[in-house]
């Protein structure tokens, strides 16, 4: 009899537990902790550390005014030149010979003048005794004067000609240092063919190729420090005085041109030289590596509302920089964006606030 007392016993158990179950509250929807950072605007100019060269503010491309066989160099790439110097000579062979001729006619002409000058003083004598007529006189002029106009012509010529010979010496313009040679000694060279690069004295500038994103606007003329990237005590400063307005297909990167105030002892031309570059400063917010996320394709970060919930919003990353990010727009001073715990996030969802910074 036993048996169906225990059974009994066991279905009440039973439904007490079940009726004591249905009577526990109801458990609260558990909200991920994220750790927020309260932003704030600054502006932001990336910098960037080159590498460059010293060169000179004016440098000219030396090349002969006209063709023929270099038959001697008297300089050489480093060499310190001064104005008027020889550098270069052509075979004066060829030039010699139309100067030659040139200076015959010349001497041709004027035994013609000396021939028609006196016969026109015979004619000047004997017109006004009769014994000419004006006719002959008047021809006597004109041939003098034709006469002394094709010697004037054989002079321009020989002149001409004695010009060009002295085109045969390739000399300096001004002072300077020779920095390139393109020709060598036996060589046929035609005219206005480069031979010779001279780097005037005078201003320096220390040249730099830089990316075209850092020089979008105008920079400003603030002193910028030049070293010499071999031995860093060694500097001077300069201001930025041209950025070239095309990129170049090669490189991709602009040509950058800061006016040395002076060189030191040390930094010489073509010396190789850094220099810390910035653009304008922009109205940014950096954030770390951590709160940067993907709207499908697009850069986005969660952002806390004010009334607790988060949402994904759309941002321009400007620059990617060591354990952090730089946002051009998107965000507002004040947004409170999340920086950890955004792994398991979706849109609306409640978050609880574990700890809010500053930036």
């Amino acid at each position: 009899m036993a048996g169906p007392r225990w059974k009994v016993t066991g279905v009440a158990l039973l439904l007490l537990a079940l009726v004591g179950c249905g009577e526990d509250k109801p458990v609260e929807p558990l909200h991920p902790r994220v750790r927020v950072e309260n932003v704030q605007t600054t502006d932001f100019a990336a910098a960037v550390s080159l590498t460059g060269d010293v060169q000179a503010r004016v440098q000219t491309q030396l090349s002969f005014r006209v063709g023929g066989k270099i038959i001697q160099r008297l300089a050489d790439v480093g060499d310190r030149v001064s104005a008027k110097q020889v550098l270069a000579r052509l075979d004066p062979k060829d030039l010699q010979t139309n100067v030659d001729s040139a200076r015959a006619a010349v001497s041709a002409e004027q035994a013609r003048v000396s021939q028609t000058s006196a016969a026109f003083v015979r004619q000047q004598k004997l017109l006004p005794k009769g014994y000419t007529s004006r006719s002959e006189y008047d021809s006597a002029q004109a041939a003098l004067r034709s006469a002394q106009s094709s010697l004037a012509a054989a002079q321009a010529q020989l002149a001409n000609a004695q010009e060009q010979l002295s085109y045969t010496d390739l000399v300096a313009d001004a002072p300077g240092v020779i920095t390139a040679r393109q020709a060598e000694v036996a060589q046929v060279v035609q005219a206005t063919v480069p031979i010779f690069g001279l780097a005037r004295d005078g201003d320096r500038d220390a040249v730099f190729n830089v990316y075209e994103s850092l020089f979008a606007q105008p920079g400003n003329q603030q002193p910028i420090s030049v070293n010499l990237l071999d031995n860093p005590a060694i500097k001077t400063t300069g201001v930025l005085r041209e950025v070239t307005p095309a990129v170049s297909a090669q490189t991709g990167t602009l040509q950058v041109k800061i006016a040395l105030q002076s060189l030191p002892k040390g930094m010489d031309l073509g010396s190789v030289v850094s220099a810390s570059l910035s653009g304008p400063g922009k109205a940014s917010v950096e954030l770390p590596w951590s709160a940067l996320t993907k709207d499908i394709s697009e850069p986005a970060v969660w952002v806390v509302g004010d009334d607790g919930k988060v949402n994904l919003r759309k941002v321009g990353v400007a620059r990617y920089l060591t354990g952090k990010v730089v946002i051009g727009n998107g965000l507002n001073q004040g947004d409170k964006v999340v920086v950890a715990g955004g792994q398991l996030l979706h849109p609306d969802m409640q978050v609880e606030i574990a700890q809010e910074l500053t930036q």
